[in-house]
């Protein structure tokens, strides 16, 4: 069956909403956090990386043909006062992966961070391996945590006579709680002239003013927009030797952010993602369809038994068309969001159907909104 779809357009005004079949619809006019949308410029998290050695694997380790796992694990011996000759060492359970995790501020000595383990060699699996002790350093080369422990992968390998079976990413694996912070990352939040900065995690012009505005209401400080992604907030004497109850308060103010209008498709999967703000202008869409059917039949042609003929295959084909009746929708001045959902269940569209309907309304100019095709 092969389905055509026509869409016309007219557009006038920006009207209705609209949003794949089957979504829920939600009102865009709720405030949020401050919290949620922003946060404290130099309070923010580290990336930590290290390189590293799995031990205690089942034979799916490194070869020899990477040339640098038995350089590591030579070192390791060696810094453990044995001496062992290179060509001597034909370990197939050791594997080189590099190790990172995320370091968040405020952490102390001895508090606890995830690590993730990624293979970097020819390993065929890091299953039931151990993190040999690794040092893992921020971006000024110091050592900020130390990783060591089982490997959790959450998957598995086995093969056999050729045949094998295996389930989820092996290479890469996790330590819940594996690294041990050794030193503490310096957090500057107020500036030699007696101000912080908020940082919008997505800046907007229009949200960055309404943070400000927003402050400046709750009288905790003068707040400026400098740009679409920082709001400047004068500390003022009351709260200069007390900046933990100032940023406890400002983080619980509630702002209504302003979001850009943006359409996401992921034509892998037929995804479609609409902003409550994508906006279009009246339309009447035609969804049809021709059905193409081909009957094939094969048939034998045998001869009479005392004629010269010989016994042959026939192929005969019937070919019929039948072109459905198309279903039209047309959506009038003030469409609302919900009615446009319903409107197309009730064409009864695919999600790959809707994407080719969303890029024809944005071919057409129509859509006014940001149209990302993943």
């Amino acid at each position: 069956m092969r389905r055509w779809l026509t869409v016309f357009l007219t557009l006038l005004l920006p009207l209705g909403l609209f949003a794949p079949a089957g979504a829920e619809v939600f009102a865009s006019d709720q405030p949020v956090r401050l919290k949620d949308i922003a946060f404290v410029q130099g309070a923010v998290d580290n990336q930590l990386t290290g390189l590293g050695l799995v031990v205690g694997l089942n034979g799916t380790g490194d070869t020899q043909q990477t040339g640098f796992s038995e350089r590591v694990l030579r070192n390791l011996v060696i810094n453990n006062g044995i001496y062992i000759a290179q060509e001597r060492i034909r370990a197939k359970n050791v594997a080189v992966v590099t190790v990172t995790a995320k370091l968040p501020p405020f952490l102390k000595p001895g508090q606890k961070i995830d690590v993730t383990v990624a293979s970097i060699g020819d390993a065929k699996s890091l299953t039931h391996g151990v993190l040999v002790q690794t040092p893992m350093m921020g971006p000024d080369g110091k050592a900020y945590a130390v990783a060591e422990g089982s490997l959790s992968t959450g998957g598995f390998e086995a093969s056999a006579n050729g045949s094998s079976v295996s389930k989820n990413q092996s290479m890469v694996a996790r330590i819940p709680n594996g690294g041990i912070v050794q030193r503490e990352v310096p957090v500057t939040m107020l500036d030699a002239n007696g101000f912080i900065h908020l940082n919008l995690n997505e800046p907007d012009f229009v949200t960055a003013s309404r943070v400000a505005a927003a402050i400046q209401k709750s009288y905790l400080g003068t707040a400026q927009a400098i740009d679409a992604a920082t709001i400047r907030i004068y500390v003022t004497s009351q709260y200069r030797d007390n900046l933990v109850n100032l940023v406890a308060r400002l983080e619980q103010i509630s702002v209504l952010p302003d979001l850009v209008a943006k359409v996401v498709i992921e034509e892998r999967t037929g995804t479609v993602i609409l902003g409550s703000n994508v906006r279009i202008g009246p339309v009447a869409i035609t969804h049809g369809g021709l059905l193409l059917k081909v009957d094939t039949q094969t048939t034998v042609s045998q001869p009479n038994a005392m004629s010269a003929g010989v016994t042959t295959v026939v192929t005969n084909s019937a070919v019929s068309a039948e072109e459905q009746k198309a279903k039209s929708v047309v959506l009038d001045a003030g469409t609302t969001l919900g009615q446009l959902v319903r409107a197309l269940n009730a064409l009864g569209t695919t999600p790959r159907e809707l994407i080719s309907i969303v890029q024809n309304i944005k071919a057409a100019g129509a859509l006014n909104a940001q149209l990302e095709i993943i």
